[in-house]
């Protein structure tokens, strides 16, 4: 059983260290891009199903909210949050479109959108980003194993070296938190 664990943890450290030495420079320059469009008054829109659902939330949170530093709030929608939303969505439509609908709602030129989607496949999250595209904002993609569909619809894809669920996920919020950090030393260094 102890070993188990201790494969676990080493799993997923080893996972990290590939997805780190592959993006860095991504992530310094993904951080900048957030950090202006910030700077510029526009906002961040997060969205993912199941577990990158909550990993959106999170990430949003921390900007609504803080992550190390007491600063001003920074606009970030998690769009997997408004059950109303999303159920009208999912009934008058199809759930396929729940977050393109929502991206065409609030999301306007020079905002950001942060899909998250472990197999890069999943047909809502495609259409979000397309909609996103067709509106121009900044595309960032956090997806694993190979990419899937989600890497060629995006500017700036992050694609974790693991198949495993689990792996993929516990890079996607490293990523979202250093992310956080890099933005908020950018914005409020100063401060």
């Amino acid at each position: 059983m102890k070993e188990r664990v201790i494969k676990a943890f080493e799993d997923s450290v080893d996972v990290k260290r590939r997805f780190v030495q592959q993006h860095v420079d991504r992530i310094v320059q993904v951080a900048s891009v957030i950090a202006a469009a910030f700077r510029e008054g526009h906002k961040v829109l997060l969205f993912g199903n199941g577990g990158s659902s909550t990993d959106a939330s999170h990430i949003a949170a921390e900007f609504v909210g803080r992550y190390h530093r007491e600063r001003r709030p920074l606009p970030a929608i998690a769009l997997g949050t408004d059950m109303a939303a999303i159920t009208c969505i999912a009934n008058d439509y199809d759930y396929a479109e729940i977050f393109a609908r929502q991206v065409k709602a609030h999301g306007q030129k020079g905002d950001v959108v942060i899909a998250i989607s472990t197999s890069g496949n999943s047909p809502n999250v495609l259409k979000g980003l397309e909609a996103a595209r067709e509106l121009g904002l900044t595309t960032i993609g956090w997806t694993g194993g190979r990419g899937g569909k989600v890497e060629g619809l995006v500017d700036y894809p992050f694609v974790v070296p693991s198949t495993v669920t689990a792996r993929i996920q516990e890079s996607h919020i490293t990523l979202g938190h250093v992310l956080c950090e890099l933005i908020e030393e950018s914005l409020f260094a100063n401060a």
